[in-house]
């Protein structure tokens, strides 16, 4: 089977309109929806998503009004948030053909259900062929033609490897796996980590703190991902490691700097009022409740989101994480 020439992108913002582009330089025919009209409108006007200013929309990306038009495609990307995923899809369960490869973009999981993005995809489209997308990415750089490496993961390797070439540009590299569950886990996992980064930081704690919560945090993200089967490689490859090196040193990500506001003794909901998402905030509790389930220890998981709940302080979070047992490392 050939690589997909005509694909539906679901989700408009920064990151759904940088994939496009992505797609469209590599010559396939785009569909691009949003979800809001007033975004619809201005990106119709204006050929660019007001999510992402400045860069425009290829030629070959077509705004459409219609989430029906997904189904003329050959594959799917739904580039909404986490939470919004299960929305965008069911309205896609009647309207997509079979075996069609839908690909989640978004990293996290779903509050309530506990869901990976590619469980929340077959439990409202059984006909399709999920997928996952992940990686450290920034909509900018990778809009901007800044060189990119992620990892695009399927069941099927022969599914993942044209998916990959759909995607692959000069400077848009995809690796494919087939540890879907991996890729997911090291994208949903690093937001929260993120968050502890970005207190870090605000809190001016230093360097060797930093350095110390991103090592200790791959731990927990390591033992986390080997109690559901996750390849090692997958651990410490992009959509692991490099993921969480990339969202726990830069501004660029949306949770690392709303962590840094949280430091720096802003209120969650004074951080919120701007309207940007921050999906390490919905995946923080889930994260840790499922890592109780299956008796994994994570200590920085589970401090962010108590920090975030407000059960406990900035400071008392991290007197919580120093004065923990002395252990051996692992």
């Amino acid at each position: 089977m050939s690589a997909p020439q005509r694909i539906a992108v679901l989700g408009a913002g920064a990151w759904g309109s940088a994939l496009a582009n992505v797609l469209a330089r590599n010559g396939r025919e785009v569909l691009l929806w949003a979800r809001n009209q007033e975004v619809a409108a201005f990106i119709r006007a204006r050929r660019e998503s007001p999510r992402l200013p400045g860069i425009r929309l290829d030629d070959r990306v077509l705004p459409t009004p219609s989430i029906a038009d997904a189904a003329i495609c050959d594959a799917v990307l739904l580039a909404v948030p986490a939470q919004a995923l299960r929305e965008v899809a069911c309205k896609l369960t009647p309207l997509l053909p079979e075996a069609v490869p839908t690909i989640a973009c978004a990293k996290g999981i779903e509050r309530g259900t506990r869901l990976f993005m590619t469980e929340v995809i077959a439990q409202c489209l059984p006909q399709a062929i999920p997928a996952i997308l992940s990686g450290p990415s920034f909509a900018l750089d990778v809009s901007s033609g800044l060189p990119t490496a992620v990892t695009l993961a399927a069941r099927n390797e022969e599914v993942a490897a044209r998916l990959a070439a759909a995607l692959r540009t000069p400077t848009f590299r995809p690796y494919r796996s087939t540890d879907i569950r991996g890729v997911e886990i090291g994208g949903a996992a690093k937001n929260v980590l993120a968050i502890a980064a970005g207190i870090v930081h605000g809190r001016g704690l230093g360097a060797s703190a930093a350095a110390a919560l991103t090592t200790r945090g791959f731990a927990e993200l390591a033992r986390f991902g080997r109690v559901y089967g996750a390849h090692a490689e997958t651990l410490t490859g992009l959509s692991g490691l490099g993921d969480l090196i990339l969202t726990c040193s830069s501004r660029q990500s949306r949770n690392f700097s709303l962590g840094v506001s949280l430091g720096e003794g802003l209120s969650l909901e004074a951080i919120q009022r701007d309207g940007k998402l921050a999906e390490g905030v919905f995946t923080a509790a889930v994260l840790v409740d499922l890592g109780r389930t299956h008796g994994v220890e994570m200590p920085i998981a589970a401090a962010v989101a108590a920090v975030l709940e407000g059960r406990l302080s900035i400071d008392a979070a991290t007197e919580s994480l120093l004065m923990r047992p002395l252990r051996a490392e692992a």
